[in-house]
C-alpha cells in the first residue's frame, strides 16, 4: 500500500529522456541511420592512421588506377589513394558539419532567446534584424565572406555558422515567448533573479529538446553548402580533401574514371540519408505532443 492505493495501481513516473529513447528504439529507421553514423564517424576519425598512405601521398607513375587489392578504391590523376582521401575527406565534411552547426545554434539560441525575452520594442527591432538577413542570398554571402576572409578552414566554419542561424533565432524566440508565462518563470523572477541567470538556468534549458532536434538537421544542410562551395573551388582547397571537393575532381574526370566519382557521391548520399532518418526520429521520439502507445 502507498497512500492508500495499492502498489500495482501506481504508474512509475518515467522521464522525459527515458521515453525518448524508448520511441526512438522503435523507429528502426531513425536506429539505423544512428548505426550508420556512429560507423562513418568512427571510419573517417581512425580511418586515415589504419591505411598504408597518406591524403597528400602521390605517385605520378602510377597514375589514376581503377580499384584493386592495393589500392582499395582506386586513384585519383596524381596517383593518391582514393580511400584515404576520402576517409580524410570524411573529417573536414563532418567536421564542417558539426562546427558549423555549433556556431549557428550558439549564435541563433542567444540571439532569439534575448530577443523573445525582452519582449516590445527590442523584440521588434531585433527580428526586423532577422527578417532583412533573411533577404539576403545565402549561399552569396558565403561566398563573399569566403573570398574576404580567405580560404581557410576556419573561416568555413564561420562563414556557414554566420548564415545559418537566422531559423535558431526564430525557433529559440518562439520558445522563449512561450516559456516565459511558465510559473517556474514567474517565481525566479518574484524571487529577485536576474534576467541573465533566468535565461541560462530557466529558459534556455527547457528548450534543450528543440535545440537537438534542430541541430541533427541543420547537420545535412551545413555539409550540402561545404560541398557545394567546394564543387565551386571556394571551399577546401586541395592538397587536403573533402566530400565536395572529391565529388567535383570526380565530375571533371567521370567519363574516364567512373569510380573516383562513384565513391564520394554514394558515401556523402549515404551519411545525409542518416542524418536526416536520425533527425526524423529524433524529432518524433522528443515531441510532447505524439501521444503514448
Amino acid at each position: 500500500m502507498k497512500n492508500g492505493l495499492p502498489s500495482a495501481d501506481i504508474e512509475k513516473g518515467v522521464s522525459l529522456w527515458l521515453d525518448a529513447w524508448r520511441r526512438l528504439r522503435r523507429n528502426r529507421l531513425a536506429i539505423m541511420g544512428g548505426v550508420v553514423l556512429v560507423l562513418v564517424t568512427l571510419a573517417a576519425v581512425a580511418g586515415p592512421w589504419m591505411t598504408p598512405y597518406s591524403y597528400d601521398e602521390q605517385d605520378i607513375a602510377l597514375g589514376a588506377a581503377p580499384p584493386s587489392w592495393r589500392h582499395w578504391l582506386g586513384t585519383d590523376p596524381l596517383g593518391r589513394d582514393l580511400l584515404t582521401r576520402l576517409l580524410h575527406g570524411g573529417r573536414v565534411s563532418l567536421g564542417v558539419g558539426l562546427a558549423a552547426t555549433s556556431v549557428s545554434l550558439f549564435i541563433g539560441v542567444v540571439y532569439g532567446a534575448l530577443s523573445g525575452y525582452a519582449g516590445g520594442r527590442t523584440d521588434m527591432v531585433m527580428m526586423r534584424i532577422v527578417d532583412i538577413l533573411y533577404a539576403l542570398p545565402f549561399t552569396v554571402f558565403v561566398i563573399i565572406l569566403m573570398v574576404f576572409f580567405g580560404r581557410n578552414v576556419i573561416f568555413l566554419f564561420i562563414a556557414i555558422g554566420a548564415v545559418e542561424w537566422l531559423t535558431t533565432a526564430r525557433i529559440a524566440r518562439g520558445q522563449t515567448l512561450s516559456l516565459r508565462e511558465r510559473e517556474f518563470v514567474e517565481a525566479a523572477v518574484c524571487m529577485g533573479f536576474s534576467r541573465t541567470r533566468i535565461l541560462l538556468r530557466h529558459i534556455i534549458p527547457n528548450m534543450f529538446s528543440i535545440i537537438i532536434i534542430y541541430a541533427t538537421l541543420t547537420v545535412p544542410r551545413v555539409m550540402l553548402l561545404e560541398a557545394f562551395l567546394s564543387f565551386l573551388g571556394l571551399g577546401v582547397q586541395p592538397p587536403m580533401s573533402s566530400w565536395g571537393l572529391l565529388i567535383r575532381e570526380g565530375v571533371e574526370t567521370m567519363e574516364e574514371y567512373p569510380w573516383l566519382l562513384l565513391s564520394p557521391g554514394l558515401l556523402f548520399s549515404l551519411t545525409l540519408f542518416a542524418l536526416n532518418a536520425f533527425g526524423d526520429g529524433l524529432r518524433d521520439a522528443l515531441d510532447p505532443r505524439i501521444a503514448r502507445d
